[in-house]
């Protein structure tokens, strides 16, 4: 059961806050023995669930499939686009040694799959007939990382890469285009954490790309979370291995590909976005359970009446389409039960003793709220759905109105710095700084002497039009993103 007093309070230590919501919901812990890796406990791994289960109905409604590729790839493959590989060669994990025998070409497990994945499509896709091929495959990566966090950045990771191919370039800009707005969908209205659609600068992009697009969400503590890319690869990959077909013409051409993946990282979103000190806070569309009924009696005789009522009341919320558990686990205290609850993110607890049975009402409260509600227990089924819907709505609308608090102008370097400077040092926290700067890796590394950067050009909302760089001088079209990130 879990224990309220070992939250940290996110004022006092948010990276320990964080790391204690995780533990204290049974979220995920270490792996120890694997270094840089957790293991999901189930709690987690149900949210990971209903996170998939949204996205996928999406992808398979705009015409995706799902496949398999494998988890090794040759090194050969890797290093056929030059600047991937060397975006990738830090992280790589690499397999000499099978069956006790030095193997005559390493296998770099799956840090991401467009090499292998181009491999098949050469072999699949011939003629215009064949395209658009539209896939998506839900797989484990490894990236060997320095630094690791639970759910944010880990050794090894679950997420979903979908990869396509296509005529033209304005059809891969169209598709990639089309899953950044998928993402953003699940994003706000599934998850309730608001996010900035946009494209990423030159230092930013995918090793290998031609652009890179983005979805960028601001944490409570201010600093930005980077929840899902989409990229155009061009024809990039499709001339490393020979990924051509034939035209309505005759005329053999390169295809244009894309590929755009979200993994569990957005677990780590999600705890940022909304949880408080008392543990988890989850949206009701991603809760695996949306409402808990926990039955209160003290004597035997009470027993028979409150769990009779409970089970009718379950009935009822089941019928009307909420995931309700009815918690009348024997050997725990109801306090006990409702802080196990609490920590866990559930929406909607509610409590049912004898003394609200003999009048006809349940004792209700929402995650969210500090105070308790009496609600009559006729038509509770009623009141939970309207509770569950709006508190999906307020829950967005507070996290849209925390960045819009925390988003600032500035017009020179010096005021970008001192605005990232100073917010830091308040409590750890951090502001998204809109400032007019050139899409030139020089000028990016100016920002990450002070740890922040370009998180990326805004594709709406430019605030107010063109401007001139911080940095050169030159006029640019709009202002950009800038903060301190995860």
């Amino acid at each position: 059961m879990a224990d309220k007093s070992k939250i940290t309070p996110r004022a006092e230590n948010f990276a320990r806050w964080y790391l204690d919501v995780i533990q204290q919901a049974e979220l995920a812990e270490s792996a120890e023995v694997v270094k840089g890796c957790m293991v999901i406990r189930p709690h987690g791994y149900a949210i990971w669930e209903r996170l998939q289960a949204e996205l996928d109905s999406r992808f398979k409604a705009t015409g995706h499939q799902n496949a398999y590729f494998p988890l090794l790839i040759p090194m050969s493959f890797i290093k056929k686009e030059a600047e991937h590989v060397e975006g990738f060669a830090p992280e790589l994990a690499v397999v000499t040694i099978a069956g006790g025998e030095t193997l005559e070409e390493p296998y770099v497990i799956r840090p991401t799959s467009e090499t292998i994945i181009g491999y098949f499509y050469a072999k699949w896709i011939k003629s215009w007939r064949d395209l658009p091929l539209l896939i998506n495959q839900w797989a484990n990566v490894v990236r060997w990382e320095l630094r690791t966090r639970m759910f944010l950045r880990t050794t090894e990771f679950l997420w979903q890469e979908g990869h396509t191919a296509h005529a033209t370039q304005q059809e891969a800009e169209e598709e990639a285009r089309r899953m950044l707005d998928v993402y953003a969908d699940v994003a706000e209205n599934i998850m309730a954490m608001p996010v900035i659609r946009g494209i990423k600068s030159q230092a930013e992009r995918f090793a290998g790309a031609t652009r890179s697009f983005c979805i960028e969400a601001m944490m409570q503590n201010g600093l930005a979370l980077q929840a899902g890319t989409s990229h155009e690869l061009g024809q990039n990959f499709a001339k490393a291995f020979e990924i051509r077909f034939q035209n309505k013409s005759g005329e053999l051409e390169f295809a244009w590909q894309t590929s755009w993946g979200v993994s569990t990282r957005l677990l780590g979103g999600l705890i940022m976005s909304h949880s408080d000190d008392r543990g988890l806070v989850l949206p009701p569309k991603l809760a695996p359970v949306q409402a808990v009924i926990i039955p209160i009696y003290r004597k035997d005789e009470e027993r028979s009446a409150v769990l009779e009522k409970v089970q009718q009341l379950t009935s009822e919320l089941r019928a009307a389409g909420v995931a309700v558990n009815a918690d009348d686990r024997e050997g725990y205290t109801p306090g006990n039960k409702f802080f196990h609850w609490e920590q866990h993110g559930v929406p909607v607890i509610i409590e049912l003793g004898p003394r609200d049975l003999a009048v006809g009402n349940v004792v209700f409260r929402r995650r969210d709220a500090a105070e308790k509600q009496t609600v009559p227990a006729e038509g509770l089924a009623a009141v939970v759905v309207r509770t569950l819907d709006q508190m999906q709505t307020e829950m967005l609308e507070a996290a849209r109105k925390r960045r819009s608090d925390n988003t600032v102008l500035a017009g020179s370097l010096e005021e970008v710095r001192a605005i990232l400077e100073s917010a830091t040092a308040e409590k750890g926290g951090g502001k998204f700084v809109m400032a007019h700067l050139k899409d030139d890796k020089a000028c990016d590394a100016r920002l990450k002497e002070f740890k922040a950067s370009v998180r990326c050009i805004p594709l709406e909302d430019h605030y107010d039009g063109p401007g001139k760089c911080i940095i050169t001088g030159e006029t640019v079209p709009h202002r950009v993103v800038i903060a301190k990130s995860y």
